[in-house]
């Protein structure tokens, strides 16, 4: 089937879905019987004709609290399908975000799993809340050719689709309208990086509430006979890996969490024991052969392991490119729906997001004095640098309800401002260095990204997390030191030597002599895990100060003792830091 952007809708696929691929499977839980797409489509015309049933009036908003599931799918279908407007919300929201959302949205119905049901508790009574597990049965999966579908309402692409609410990273959660053309004008874009067939096997670990797992793992495969498999619980390691093993799948989506993990728990140290890795010579044939094993490790057939939603750290970025691991990188965001540039496998290079997609009109807005680091080494001028700005079909109308933000976002010029910093090269590839709104002036007038600070500080061997900010005294550094390190300190204050003989045998000699030395300058009078990890913050400091130009340099390190509050795509919350409530 040749979609089209400006004719079709989100209720077309699955009826389409059913005439080209049948009882190919479609949706299900990894391990369970499938969903195919004849019925798919059946499940959701039932749905569809219930909504009416229920008084669903075009253009009203539906609910959908769920974790991923084939349900999940039919809900969203059948409510383009009954001209409704979907409303999909993160699970990891609170009962009170929820509450709000659905009170902001207007929307007199909702379909929630059981886990979520809880939190829609104290709702307006008129709100009707429904089971989403009812909605593939397998009597609602059956093909009934006698259904009465006259009374569905036209739907064309222009109607709304979506209304997604997105946490964000700088405060309060906004609605961001997506048309039916938006979306499917971004999964057919989307075609330049990857295109897809009914051999494809996707393992989805993202939530579907987000536009990244929807349009790229979700559309784009209903809209390719593809089929998806879900877990049925976080992916976690000991979820994730036999379900790996298990499905084999040639389509992977994440954040750069996942596959940051992977690397520094288990490829980096194993590289760095051996002792032909030393030696220039042999790194690339050892680059490769780790290539391999993760390759293996994610079930051995994959060729499409996406990775956006927040930026990969160049370490791990250089290395899937020496592994030749079968990654591609994408910039998008949810006003977008989402991607609107995109490296394909092979043809990734560190920090680079890639070229625009088909139809993404992508311009560089000059900022006054802006000047993005790199810019000159990767072929672009210092005055190219500034706001990315973005047009085209995949492009939102705006926020719901809420005129103000959308004229400041999308102003009369036609382009959706995105807050986002970088440039492009001679090539013409988008290369993204972080959000306008964390720049920090310098002293001196400099313009310093918190970004490229972080990335600095996280390549450190004793971190695992950092957030930098501005105030009165310079930069300040918030760290989060790795579990293990602050694990392996309480061991060596416990055993002495053999402690430091451990730790350097675990982590190598240079992290183990440090280990030692932070808690032989601890001092005997402060023989504890807090005086120590003082000597390893000022160490951390220290070295990552070195890295710096000398106006972003790091004035104070602050222990961050808990895990950073983040967002369902992995980013730090970066207004909730630091602690307003500090005494």
């Amino acid at each position: 089937m040749t979609y089209n952007y400006d004719k079709h809708t989100l209720g077309d696929i699955p009826r389409f879905g059913a005439e080209e691929f049948g009882e190919l499977p479609a949706l299900a839980m990894a391990g369970s019987e499938a969903l195919s797409y004849r019925g798919l489509e059946a499940s959701v015309r039932r749905a569809a004709l219930d909504l009416l049933a229920l008084g669903l009036a075009k253009g009203d908003r539906v609910v959908i609290l769920s974790e991923n599931r084939p349900e999940w799918g039919v809900a969203s279908f059948s409510i383009a399908r009954a001209g409704g407007v979907s409303v999909p919300i993160l699970v990891d929201f609170p009962p009170e975000q929820v509450a709000n959302i659905v009170e902001h949205s207007g929307a007199r119905i909702v379909w929630a799993s059981a886990k979520q049901r809880r939190k829609l508790e104290g709702l307006d009574p008129g709100i009707r809340v429904l089971p989403i597990e009812d909605l593939a049965s397998p009597e609602r999966r059956a093909w009934d050719e006698g259904l009465d579908l006259a009374g569905l309402p036209q739907v064309v692409s222009t109607d709304l689709a979506a209304i997604v609410y997105t946490s964000g990273t700088t405060g309060r959660s906004k609605g961001v309208m997506l048309t039916h053309r938006n979306l499917i004008a971004d999964a057919l874009a989307c075609e330049s990086v990857i295109v897809l067939s009914p051999k494809d096997v996707l393992l989805s670990i993202l939530p579907l509430a987000h536009t990244y797992e929807y349009t790229i793992g979700f559309l784009i495969p209903m809209m390719s006979g593809s089929s998806i498999n879900y877990l049925d619980k976080p992916p976690s390691a000991s979820a994730l890996l036999p379900a790996l093993a298990s499905i084999k799948p040639t389509i992977v989506l994440s954040v750069p969490l996942v596959i940051e993990k992977v690397y520094r728990s288990g490829v980096k140290p194993k590289l760095e024991k051996m002792a032909l890795y030393r030696l220039a010579f042999f790194r690339p044939l050892l680059d490769r052969l780790a290539g391999r094993s993760l390759m293996r490790s994610f079930g051995g057939r994959i060729r499409f392991f996406g990775v956006g939603g927040a930026p990969l750290d160049p370490e791990v970025e250089a290395f899937l490119i020496r592994a030749r691991f079968p990654h591609a990188i994408g910039y998008g965001l949810t006003e977008t729906a989402p991607i609107i540039a995109a490296a394909k496998v092979g043809s990734t290079k560190v920090k680079m997001a890639g070229p625009p997609l088909g139809g993404a009109e992508i311009r560089i807005l000059p900022l006054p004095g802006a000047h993005v680091p790199d810019a000159a080494a990767e072929g672009a001028a210092a005055d190219q640098a500034g706001e990315i700005i973005v047009r085209g079909p995949m492009v939102g109308p705006g926020y719901y309800k809420d005129p103000e933000r959308t004229a400041e976002a999308f102003p009369a010029d036609g382009y959706f401002h995105t807050g986002d910093l970088g440039f492009l090269d001679r090539k013409g590839r988008l290369y993204v260095r972080g959000r306008s709104k964390t720049m920090i002036l310098g002293a001196s007038g400099e313009n310093i990204y918190p970004e490229e600070v972080e990335a600095v500080l996280n390549s450190s061997p004793f971190v695992a997390e950092s957030l930098v900010y501005g105030d009165d005294e310079g930069l300040t550094a918030l760290v989060q030191l790795k579990p293990e390190i602050l694990d392996e300190l309480a061991s060596y204050l416990k055993e002495g030597l053999m402690g430091a003989e451990k730790a350097a045998a675990k982590f190598g000699q240079s992290v183990g002599q440090a280990l030692r030395h932070a808690v032989e300058q601890a001092g005997a009078a402060e023989q504890a895990v807090e005086g120590a990890t003082k000597v390893l913050l000022a160490r951390v400091k220290k070295e990552t100060n070195e890295r710096l130009a000398a106006f972003s340099r790091i004035a104070k390190v602050e222990a961050q003792t808990e895990p950073f509050e983040k967002t369902p795509t992995q980013k730090i919350k970066r207004f909730l830091y630091p602690r307003r409530d500090k005494g």
